[in-house]
């Protein structure tokens, strides 16, 4: 894995956990899967993609995925997000409907998130590896274990962030996060499967630029035109 390419940042901030067994361990697993011919995403120049795009001392707003695309060309490390040139999946398309409704800002057309990164929102999936065609198979080789670190150090050492957990997963990190100084906005999962249970009309995009310019913060640009 690219470890050396990591924003400095987030260098400094999780040099303790690249040093830990467990991380050896998973970048042990994923040597031996490529050496045996698994094709894993997005590709290992990505997997870190969410710190590169958006340092630690810029993070505002953290977006929380559970694990990465397992189809060809859709993974490129930003949760939700899919590079340029690809369709946006159900997921995504359903989110960009919202933005929509709750701000009135075009659906773009783009799946493309990294504008948003490079504002302050850390796009981050909490397994940053998968399989192809093999959802959330990597969701047990601790990348959990480095994702809530990854958490608990936005948390601690910074302020007024607004942390969106979508769905049935991302609430089980909430006690990660003191709410003595950040926002938790929870909602239905924006599958198509749930998102009509509550994801539609949550305002989640308008409620993050609320409570951002309520901490005198400059609120996102939601847009990706």
């Amino acid at each position: 894995m690219h470890i050396a390419q990591i924003e400095a940042s987030w260098q400094a901030a999780l040099r303790e956990e690249f040093d830990r067994d467990y991380f050896h361990k998973i970048s042990e697993y994923l040597s031996a899967e490529k050496k045996a011919g698994t094709t894993i995403y997005p590709n290992e120049q990505d997997i870190f993609n969410a710190f590169t795009l958006c340092p630690l001392t810029r993070v505002k707003v953290v977006i929380l995925g559970q694990d990465p695309y397992h189809n060809p060309q859709q993974a490129h490390g930003l949760c939700f997000s899919v590079p340029d040139g690809i369709a946006p999946p159900p997921s995504l398309a359903n989110i960009f409907k919202e933005i929509k409704t709750d701000l009135g800002i075009a659906i773009p057309n783009t799946g493309n998130l990294s504008r948003w990164a490079q504002q302050g929102i850390l796009m981050l999936n909490a397994s940053l590896t998968v399989a192809a065609n093999k959802p959330m198979s990597h969701s047990k080789i601790g990348w959990h274990i480095f994702t809530d670190a990854v958490i608990k150090k936005v948390s601690d050492q910074k302020e007024h962030v607004v942390f969106l957990l979508w769905g049935k997963f991302a609430p089980s990190k909430a006690p990660l996060i003191d709410t003595s100084k950040h926002l938790i906005l929870q909602a239905a999962h924006p599958s198509p499967l749930s998102a009509y249970n509550g994801f539609f009309g949550c305002k989640h995009f308008s409620s993050t630029n609320d409570w951002l310019i309520s901490k005198g913060l400059q609120p996102i640009n939601w847009s990706l035109a």
